[in-house]
C-alpha cells in the first residue's frame, strides 16, 4: 500500500530520523507557485515612503499596510493601498493612498478620486469594519498625525468621519502620535464595533535627532535614530458608542496602565477560549504586550505571565507584524510575529489557558536569522487543512544597500510549510519567482482576489510599486469559506469562531480585523479541506449565538447570517 508524505514525515519525526528533511519535502514539490501580476491587474503606482538611498528620521523606515476587503460588496475583493510622503520634498503631484476595483477579470482600476477616498499624509496601517452596522464595510486608516475612518456611503463613495465620530489622534504641543496598527474589535460584545489602534512614537522632526547628532549606527552605517530614545506612543482604545461616535477609554479600560510601547503591529483573537476578544500588540525593541479582556470593560496586560512578551531567552525583540491561527488543530490559537535582523521569527503554540509555549526552535522557524520581517500570516496555501506561514520582509535601512549582508535592503519572502506535527519546513524557493522576488517589503495581505479558492498575496512595498502575487496551483485540495453576516452581533460578524470539522479533522479560525503589518486580510474565513468534499461548519458569534452548517459542500463561499443555521 502507497504510504502519503505526510505519514512518511510523522513517521520520521516518530522515529527521530529528520537528517534530510527538507530535501525529502523539497524533492516532493510544493505544488503550488506565486506568480507576481500586480503590473498586468493595473497596479502601477508607486507608494512613497521616505527618501529611497538615506533617511533622516525613523518614521521613514517602517512604511505602510494594505488591504484586501470588498468595499462594493459585489463578491470579489477589492485593494486599498496606503501611502506615505516625504521630507524635504516638493511634489507635483503629492501622493495619495490608493482604492482599486476588482474588475473581476484578474485585472483593477484606479477609483480612488471617484471614491472621494485620497488623502495625502504619512499613512500607517489600516482595517476594516462595520462601523455602524449599517451593511456597508468600513476603513480606517492610521497616519502620523490625525487618522481618517473612511465611513462607506455605498455605490462607490466615502467619506472621512473620523472628526465628527471622535477617532481623533493628536497629541499636545509639537509631537504628532505615529499611529501604526490597527483593529474593529467588539470589546464589550455590545454589537457595536470598537476600535484599538496601536502607537509607535510621539514625533516632531523639529525636535528629533539625526544619525550625525545621536551619532546613531548600524554596523557602522549612520542611520535614523531610534526607537530607543525616542518618545515612545501610547495605545488608543476607542468605544462605540452605538451612535456613530465613539469615546477615547484606553485609561479607564486599562491600556495606559500598560508598560508596553513602540506598538506596531496589533492582532486581535480569543487566546484564553472565554468568548471574550484579546488584543496582542508587537512592540519595536521592547517586550511584546497581551491585553486579557476582563469581561468588565478593562483589560490586564498580561505578556510575560503568558510567554508571548520576549524570545525564546527572555530577551525584548524588535517585533513587528503579527498572525494567529490553531495552526496544529488542537483548539488553541497560536501566534507568529515577525521580527529585526539577526533574530529568528517567533512562534508561540497556544497551550490553553491563555498560556503560550514558545516553539520557535522545535518547529523549525529558529534556522532563519537573516532577514527582517514585516508582514506576517498564517495561510494554508496548499489547501491541505494545515495552516502555513508566510513571511514579508525587507531591511529597515537603506543605507544597507543590495549587497549580500543580510540579504540586503531589499529582501524575498521566507514561507514554510506546515506537516501537520507541529514542524515547519521552508519551502520558499520551491514556490516560484513572486515570492523569490526581492522588494522592500511591509505590509502583506492574504485574500482570494480573482475567486479560485487558492489564498493570494497583496505586498505593500516602500519606494516602490507594490506585488499582486497571484497563488497557482496543481493540487486537487478542495476548500471552504465562510462570510460572516452578523445579525445580533455586529454587522462584520468580526469576532465570530468558525469550526471546521471533515472526518476527524477540526480546525477553527476567526473573523478578524487588522493583523499582519498594518494590514487587512480578507474577512472571509478560508479552509482548505484537502481531500474531503463537504464540511460541518459550527459558528460560535460573539452575542453567544451558535449555528451549525452540516455537510456544506467544498469549493463555495458560505453566506452565513447569524441565527440562521443548517
Amino acid at each position: 500500500m502507497p504510504v502519503s508524505r505526510r505519514s512518511l514525515i510523522r513517521s520520521l519525526c516518530r522515529t527521530g530520523a529528520v537528517f534530510g528533511f527538507d530535501q525529502l519535502i523539497r524533492g516532493q514539490g510544493v505544488g503550488v507557485s506565486f506568480v507576481n501580476v500586480a503590473r498586468e491587474a493595473g497596479l502601477k503606482a508607486k507608494t512613497i515612503y521616505g527618501s529611497e538611498n538615506r533617511n533622516k528620521y525613523l518614521i521613514e523606515t517602517t512604511g505602510c499596510g494594505a488591504a484586501f476587503f470588498d468595499y462594493d460588496h459585489d463578491g470579489w475583493l477589492d485593494i486599498f493601498l496606503v501611502n506615505g510622503s516625504r521630507f524635504e520634498t516638493k511634489f507635483a503631484v503629492a501622493p495619495v493612498s490608493r482604492l482599486f476595483k476588482n474588475n473581476r477579470d484578474g485585472t483593477f482600476t484606479d477609483v480612488t478620486i471617484a471614491a472621494g477616498i485620497g488623502r495625502t499624509g504619512w499613512g500607517s496601517g489600516c482595517c476594516v469594519g462595520d462601523f455602524d452596522n449599517d451593511g456597508l464595510d468600513d476603513l480606517f486608516v492610521s497616519y502620523w498625525g490625525d487618522c481618517s475612518l473612511w465611513k462607506n456611503l455605498g455605490k462607490g463613495k466615502f467619506v472621512d468621519v473620523a472628526a465628527k465620530a471622535g477617532v481623533t489622534t493628536r497629541t499636545k504641543g509639537g509631537l504628532r502620535r505615529h499611529n501604526t496598527g490597527c483593529a474593529f474589535v467588539d470589546t464589550n460584545r455590545d454589537g457595536h464595533l470598537d476600535l484599538f489602534v496601536a502607537n509607535y512614537i510621539d514625533f516632531d522632526p523639529k525636535t528629533a535627532p539625526l544619525p550625525e547628532s545621536g551619532p546613531c549606527k548600524y554596523k557602522g552605517l549612520l542611520v535614523a535614530c531610534g526607537p530607543p530614545g525616542l518618545q515612545g506612543g501610547k495605545n488608543i482604545l476607542f468605544r462605540n458608542n452605538g451612535n456613530g461616535t465613539f469615546t477615547d477609554v484606553s485609561e479607564a479600560a486599562g491600556i495606559l496602565k500598560s508598560a508596553g510601547t513602540y506598538g506596531l503591529g496589533v492582532i486581535v483573537s480569543d487566546f484564553d477560549n472565554d468568548g471574550w476578544p484579546d488584543i496582542y500588540v508587537a512592540n519595536d525593541s521592547t517586550s511584546s504586550a497581551l491585553y486579557k479582556n476582563n469581561h468588565d470593560g478593562t483589560f490586564s496586560e498580561i505578556a510575560i505571565e503568558s510567554g508571548v512578551a520576549f524570545s525564546a531567552d527572555g530577551k525584548p525583540q524588535a517585533g513587528m507584524g503579527v498572525g494567529v491561527a490553531d495552526y496544529n488543530c488542537d483548539g488553541n490559537f497560536d501566534i507568529v510575529k515577525t521580527n529585526f535582523a539577526g533574530d529568528t521569527s517567533s512562534l508561540y503554540r497556544g497551550a490553553g489557558g491563555g498560556v503560550f509555549e514558545d516553539q520557535t526552535f522545535q518547529s523549525g522557524l529558529g534556522r532563519v536569522t537573516r532577514f527582517l520581517g514585516w508582514g506576517a500570516s498564517f495561510m494554508d496555501f496548499d489547501n491541505d487543512g494545515w495552516a502555513d506561514i508566510m513571511l514579508c520582509n525587507g531591511h529597515v535601512y537603506p543605507e544597507v544597500g543590495e549587497s549580500a549582508a543580510e540579504s540586503g535592503y531589499r529582501q524575498r519572502k521566507v514561507a514554510y510549510r506546515n506537516l501537520g506535527n507541529g514542524r515547519f519546513v521552508e519551502v520558499s524557493e520551491e514556490l516560484g519567482a513572486g515570492v523569490m522576488e526581492k522588494v522592500t517589503g511591509r505590509g502583506m495581505a492574504v485574500g482570494d482576489f480573482d475567486n479560485d479558492g487558492d489564498l493570494d498575496l497583496l505586498v505593500n512595498c516602500i519606494n516602490d510599486v507594490p506585488q499582486l502575487l497571484r497563488c497557482d496551483s496543481t493540487l486537487k485540495n478542495n476548500w471552504l469559506k465562510v462570510k460572516t453576516v452578523g445579525v445580533k452581533s455586529n454587522r462584520t460578524g468580526i469576532g465570530a469562531r468558525v469550526y471546521c470539522k471533515t472526518g476527524g479533522h477540526r480546525q477553527m479560525d476567526e473573523v478578524r480585523s487588522g493583523g499582519s503589518y498594518l494590514s487587512q486580510s480578507d474577512l472571509r474565513v478560508h479552509f482548505g479541506l484537502g481531500a474531503a468534499s463537504e464540511a460541518d461548519l459550527e459558528i460560535r458569534w460573539p452575542s453567544g449565538v451558535v449555528d451549525t452548517h452540516l455537510q456544506v459542500k467544498a469549493n463555495q463561499v458560505l453566506i452565513a447570517v447569524e441565527g440562521k443555521g443548517s
